[in-house]
């Protein structure tokens, strides 16, 4: 009896407290669930892989490779579990219990090194823990390969990093290999467009980085953008324990990330199409037509409508060569279809430009079909399309902008005015002078002689019956008006450009996204850029060596081995943003010829920190701060 007692007596006290907790009153809020305690952030951990990190001999056909962890996981990207060199269909995989069981459909290369990386595939099961990543290797061969290379991989427009580029090296030293073929060793680049190609062979590449839109490891030039390194490479350091670029990086580690060693850059591009064929073609007008074709620079040796004289049509080649404006100089009637003999080098099917004539046929489609339709045709098809744009930022260096929408054939220039009003509302006139645009030979510029006046009024008017376009219509009358922007809290940007040499730049002042040109500059000799009317910020220079002069950004072409135009930033101690306060005169000196800015100078109207500026041109191993090879002072 004392036995059982003294087993019973002890759980009396836990028996009395449970029983007042259930019966006391409760003030709690009895909807909310229990919390379970803390939350996991730990990721998961592997503990096992088999075969062995560096195992050799490793058979070629059915081989698995099982990753144990120290808990359950998912695969939350199956697309980023990414064998190296790869095969054509992607490794399979299944999960048991707490392994992953990668598989190939198809059998491996003998004497082979691989490496196959998690890195973005795998979380843990119950809160979504990204496995921060890892990469094993093994051979099917007697040894492993022991070599690697690092780089980034980064936008040539925009010098933003490219995640998920796919790295591919080629021993296959033929133009047409990243077409045909596979390569014998690829990685994917990570948040930061970096990449660390490691395990490969001490032999010389060709190194391309591909957006690879399809996942196929091969380049389509349809789909994908594409970067090249302009030199054969060979590797020339050794895989070690201590090396830290091979290690994995926590991708919020800003500072880590941008201090790992780079070796290469490449810059990825889209190209342009090189097949050259017509394309598409169009009746736009009576006597206005458009065609189209499919690559950059057109050769076109001789075109014709038929029944009409050479002499009598007008062309107009856009900035890229790719397209064309034709307007018909001839008054009489047109007939309802024109027929266009066009003479150009055509690529054949053995991909060589050879010269083809061929026929098209231009219905006009808008062209009323009965008289009495033509009779109430709109009154503003009937009369000369032109506009005038203007922008108040911009309307000291840039002027008012006269375009047609067809070109005249007679014009009176002489009668155009161009008056300013002060203040107290005294109209007078103004002195302008008129440019014909290079490229586009229906815009004009209109520029005034005398500087521009805040707190005035400029109105430049068209008066009507001043031009008759090709069409034989006149236009109406039409104005515009501008103000220099009033606005007290507005800066002024200054940029000193020196060392142009006779080179040609393209300078463009960018929001802070980098993807809108607020404004741009083209020039040949040194020159003094305004940027005025600017509002408080950040803002990026881009600046571009224009090669071919052609005064576009172009991009490369992998066959003809040509880089896209290489563009650089004006950039801060940190960023290639830089700061623009209130009511400020903000002055930069760049020497294009050294690549060097010295410190620019800040004028202020109130209190306006001082800032260094370089040139940034992508990351490299010593970071952004220190990465730029052509600093200030």
């Amino acid at each position: 009896m004392k036995k059982s007692l003294s087993i019973i007596f002890p759980l009396l006290p836990a028996a009395l407290l449970l029983a007042a907790a259930l019966f006391q009153p409760s003030c709690a809020n009895t909807t909310e669930a229990p919390t379970g305690g803390l939350k996991d952030t730990i990721p998961p951990v592997i503990r096992r892989v088999v075969p062995p990190v560096g195992a050799v001999s490793v058979p070629v056909h059915g081989t698995k490779v099982i990753f144990t962890f120290d808990e359950y996981v998912t695969v939350k990207d199956p697309k980023s579990i990414f064998l190296s060199p790869p095969q054509k269909k992607r490794p399979k995989y299944k999960m048991k219990g707490k392994s992953l069981v990668v598989y190939f459909e198809e059998d491996l290369l003998p004497n082979t090194t691989y490496t196959l990386d998690l890195t973005g595939a795998i979380a843990d099961n119950n809160e979504g823990n990204m496995f921060p990543g890892f990469t094993t290797v093994f051979s099917t061969g007697e040894k492993v390969d022991s070599m690697y290379v690092t780089g980034t991989v980064l936008d040539c427009n925009t010098l933003k990093p490219i995640k998920g580029a796919t790295v591919m090296l080629y021993k296959d030293q033929r133009d047409s290999a990243v077409f045909l073929d596979r390569p014998v060793a690829a990685v994917k680049t990570d948040d930061w467009g970096y990449f660390s190609l490691r395990n490969i062979q001490d032999t010389v590449f060709r190194v391309y980085a591909v957006v690879d839109g399809n996942g196929n490891n091969l380049y389509d030039p349809d789909e994908d953008r594409i970067a090249f390194l302009d030199t054969l490479f060979r590797p020339v350091n050794v895989v070690n324990d201590s090396v830290p670029e091979l290690k994995k990086f926590d991708m919020k580690d800003t500072l880590a990330c941008n201090s790992r060693k780079v070796e290469l850059k490449l810059n990825v591009f889209k190209e342009k199409p090189s097949k050259q064929m017509l394309m598409n073609y169009k009746r736009t007008g009576d006597r206005a037509a458009y065609v189209s074709f499919m690559a950059p620079d057109t050769r076109i040796d001789s075109l014709w409508f038929q029944g009409f004289p050479a002499s009598k049509v007008i062309t107009e080649f856009n900035v890229e060569k790719d397209s064309l404006l034709l307007w018909l100089n001839v008054q009489k009637a047109m007939p309802d279809s024109l027929h266009l003999w066009v003479k150009y080098w055509k690529t054949d099917t053995l991909g060589v430009l050879k010269p083809q004539t061929e026929k098209v046929s231009l219905v006009d489609e808008n062209k009323p079909k009965s008289r009495s339709a033509r009779k109430r045709t709109e009154h503003t098809d009937t009369i000369c399309g032109l506009s005038l744009k203007v922008t108040p930022e911009t309307f000291e260096q840039c002027g008012i902008s006269l375009e047609f929408d067809n070109p005249p054939i007679l014009g009176a220039f002489d009668t155009l005015i161009f008056k300013s009003i002060n203040p107290k509302q005294k109209e007078s006139p103004e002195k302008f002078t008129i440019n014909r645009d290079s490229l586009n030979l229906r815009r004009y510029i209109i520029t005034p002689k005398s500087k521009i006046q805040k707190g005035y009024e400029y109105v430049f008017k068209v008066p009507q019956r001043s031009f008759k376009d090709i069409n034989g219509f006149w236009n109406d009358s039409t104005e515009v008006k501008v103000t220099l922007p009033t606005d007290d809290n507005l800066s002024h940007f200054t940029l000193n450009t020196t060392g142009v040499n006779g080179n040609k730049y393209i300078v463009d002042l960018l929001d802070e996204r980098k993807s809108n040109v607020l404004r741009s500059y083209i020039i040949e000799a040194d020159a003094v850029l305004d940027f005025p009317y600017l509002k408080q910020g950040k803002y990026a220079i881009r600046i571009t060596e224009d090669l071919n002069r052609n005064g576009i950004v172009d991009s490369g072409n992998l066959l003809a081995h040509r880089q896209p135009e290489k563009v650089k930033y004006l950039m801060t101690k940190e960023s290639e943003l830089f700061e623009i306060p209130e009511r400020s005169e903000v002055s930069q000196d760049l020497d294009l010829a050294s690549h060097r800015n010295e410190v620019h100078k800040i004028i202020t109207f109130g209190n306006c920190p001082s800032e260094r500026f370089s040139c940034y041109d992508g990351p490299n191993s010593k970071g952004l701060d220190s990465a730029v090879n052509c600093s200030g002072g």
